[in-house]
């Protein structure tokens, strides 16, 4: 049995097929269009799908969409209706939109899939965020919470699931509670990411670490807009925003009187913490100054949102005295917090589905379905991300010649990560490009640019010479799964899932040793790596060690600032060219500079 699951038409439009329960293959339409977060109807993503399970359309059992598009165009419609005149704009973008494709998907699946209506089912948007992370989990029962910017009405769902495992038990989700539109913290953490400078639905992990740059001094101000009841619930003061009302602008002038003018997107980020490597020409005091006060609004704003998370947190398990967690919407990216609830908590263990947000809709969608409604007992667990696609050594050495690109073939695996490694040590940088593609916004090893952690000043050439970004953003550590308590803090081993994705913020232990991927508050996003589940890279992590004795290596997107991650040797190979990385392997191929 196949099922297709579809998201789309707001951010991270993506296609999943499971093959009888289990997730075949899964990718962003933004891997093929090269637009990022692409938000159009999947139809790349949906090709490549069926070519690589070998099926056509008519072979789908069903196609699910991972929202109800009616109840998605009623909020519109009585928020304008609500807020009427402000929302004239709004009102305007929403017929436009609404009417020429969002209303109509079921037609619009039909047409580009060939399949039947009656095959074609929708999923509320919150129980496919819940059934993406707990279908995906190793747990037979478990509380759920998810967060988001806003689904159909619900931006933050509680609730519990339970499954079917070897036909022992029930598969089911309840959300037991929730908060709705235009209440949200998913939204409040996008109205400042927009004061920050930084765009919506892209920028918020930036925020995130820019946070660690400033102090949380701000907090008091925060809760003018926002108040927490004691069951963790919360509301917003919307005099404050403009987001309910606006096609552009997500705050209010009252809230540009309380925190001030917004940071220009333009402007440099320096304060005394930040590096100098970059600028030619050394900050003033009043620059200085100003950045610091937006890393402090960052601050505030990342511990209101980790706070009101561990106060949802307390009060579900309070409700179902369950001490596993799935996490799941956008606001389940933000590792920091994640971290915080797995410590300050009743909560044991914490499961987070790498595609949090609204790409991983689809795979919520398509799973909701298959355990739910055909009621059939679970038998998958995501226990890695490589689901997308690949491109084997023919077609890439047919590229390169077809390119005159010079390159050194290397068929032994162990000579070719001795090579590697090699030029690590020595200090290069090395776009890693291997096996499938990653499903989620983090590259965990397949489509990496690699560096030695050890060197201080790799971070600034990185960001500035490969990435071209700001000079502020931190790198994650790619590390040993067996040597990970040598070099971080982690209360209880377990398995983490989190910590396979880069979903948690860890203390660091050795920080002299690894300074490249050490944030300037002393955490990193670390990635583990076992042996099972991606064997080359941790072959080259292994060799690393043998050769360091440190367990680690420096792991960033292979992309530029504002790209996707690579998909095609072409794009590994156009990226490298325009950067200042040094080595290139595609596969069993070395391109050097």
């Amino acid at each position: 049995m196949y099922i297709l699951g579809i998201s789309c038409y707001y951010h991270d439009a993506a296609a999943c097929l499971l093959k009888d329960g289990e997730v075949f293959v899964a990718a962003e339409e933004e891997r093929f269009s090269r637009i990022k977060h692409d938000y159009s109807f999947p139809k790349n993503a949906i090709k490549f799908c069926l070519e690589y399970a070998g099926i056509k359309s008519k072979d789908i059992s069903f196609v699910v969409f991972n929202e109800k598009p009616f109840l998605k165009f009623e909020r519109i419609i009585k928020t304008i209706l609500s807020t009427s005149p402000c929302s004239a704009g709004l009102f305007q973008e929403a017929i436009i939109n609404w009417m020429s494709d969002k209303l109509w998907i079921k037609s619009i699946i039909e047409e580009e899939l060939g399949v039947s209506s009656d095959k074609i089912l929708f999923s509320k948007h919150h129980i496919s965020h819940a059934a993406s992370s707990f279908f995906c989990s190793p747990f037979s029962e478990a509380a759920v919470l998810t967060c988001d910017g806003v689904g159909e009405w619900t931006s933050v769902a509680l609730g519990k699931c339970t499954s079917n495992w070897n036909g022992k038990g029930r598969n089911e989700i309840q959300l037991l509670e929730e908060i709705r539109f235009p209440h949200s913290l998913g939204l409040l953490y996008s109205v400042f990411t927009a004061f920050l400078g930084f765009k919506v639905n892209e920028g918020e992990y930036k925020v995130m670490g820019m946070s660690a740059f400033g102090k949380p001094k701000y907090v008091d101000k925060i809760y003018k807009l926002i108040k927490i009841g004691s069951d963790g619930s919360f509301y917003l003061d919307m005099k404050y925003f403009a987001y309910h009302y606006h096609t552009r602008k997500s705050f209010s002038r009252h809230f540009e009187k309380l925190f001030g003018k917004p940071r220009d997107p333009r402007l440099r980020f320096v304060t005394d913490s930040t590096s100098l490597y970059d600028y030619t020409e050394p900050p003033t005091e009043k620059e200085k100054e100003t950045n610091q006060y937006y890393a402090d609004v960052a601050a505030s704003i990342q511990r209101v949102t980790e706070d009101i998370l561990i106060n949802m947190t307390n009060y579900l398990y309070k409700k179902t005295r369950l001490n596993k967690l799935c996490l799941a919407g956008g606001v389940a990216l933000n590792c920091v917090a994640n971290y915080r609830i797995l410590e300050e908590t009743p909560i044991e263990e914490i499961f987070i589905q790498p595609s949090a947000g609204d790409g991983g809709g689809a795979m919520g969608a398509a799973l909701y379905v298959y355990h739910c409604l055909l009621a059939k007992p679970r038998r998958f667990i995501m226990r890695h991300v490589f689901l997308g696609k690949e491109y084997n050594n023919d077609q890439i050495e047919s590229f390169l010649k077809k390119n005159n690109i010079n390159y050194q073939y290397i068929e032994d695996e162990r000579k070719l990560i001795n090579t590697v490694v090699e030029a690590l040590v020595s200090g290069k940088v090395v776009g890693w490009y291997h096996g499938r593609f990653e499903w989620g916004p983090r590259a965990l090893g397949n489509r990496s640019i690699l560096a030695d952690p050890r060197d201080g000043k790799m971070k600034d050439i990185v960001n500035i010479k490969i990435k071209f970004r700001e000079p502020f953003r931190p790198f994650a550590p790619s590390v040993l799964q067996d040597k990970v308590n040598e070099f971080f803090e982690i209360s209880s081993y377990k398995e983490h899932f989190p910590l396979r994705f880069m979903l948690y913020a860890l203390p660091v232990k050795k920080k002299e040793l690894i300074p490249a991927v050490t944030h300037i508050d002393g955490s990193s996003r670390i990635q583990l790596v076992d042996s099972q589940t991606n064997p080359r890279y941790y072959k080259l992590i292994d060799r690393f060690y043998q050769i360091t004795g440190v367990p680690v290596v420096l792991n960033t997107s292979f992309n530029l600032k504002g790209e996707p991650i690579v998909n095609s040797p072409e794009e590994a190979f156009a990226t490298f060219s325009k950067s200042g990385m040094d080595m290139l392997v595609l596969e069993n191929f070395i391109i050097a500079k």
